[in-house]
């Protein structure tokens, strides 16, 4: 079972002032939030014990949208793969 959501993190956000002056990148942290919220709203029962590996391909921009991907793990019934795509690009 698979599960897509498009989110955008707005200009406006709190982690943004000096998260890079100029050149403004939604931290890691803030895309991991919206993933958590993701698995949130299609697992309503789940809870996040850990993440194993996340890489970061591409910066993701203020007000650029994303889509967040999850799915049933191939390894684990209790685990939950994920990625976020910008325009069909990976950035993590």
């Amino acid at each position: 079972m698979n599960f897509e959501v498009r989110r955008t993190i707005g200009a406006d956000h709190p982690s943004l002032p000096g998260h890079f002056p100029g050149i403004p990148i939604v931290p890691g942290v803030v895309i991991l939030d919206e993933i958590v919220a993701a698995l949130t709203e299609w697992r309503k029962d789940s809870h996040l014990t850990v993440i194993r590996v996340v890489k970061f391909l591409v910066p993701l921009r203020p007000e650029q949208p994303f889509t967040i991907c999850l799915s049933a793990s191939q390894d684990a019934e209790s685990e939950v793969d994920f990625c976020c795509r910008v325009e069909d690009r990976k950035t993590e």
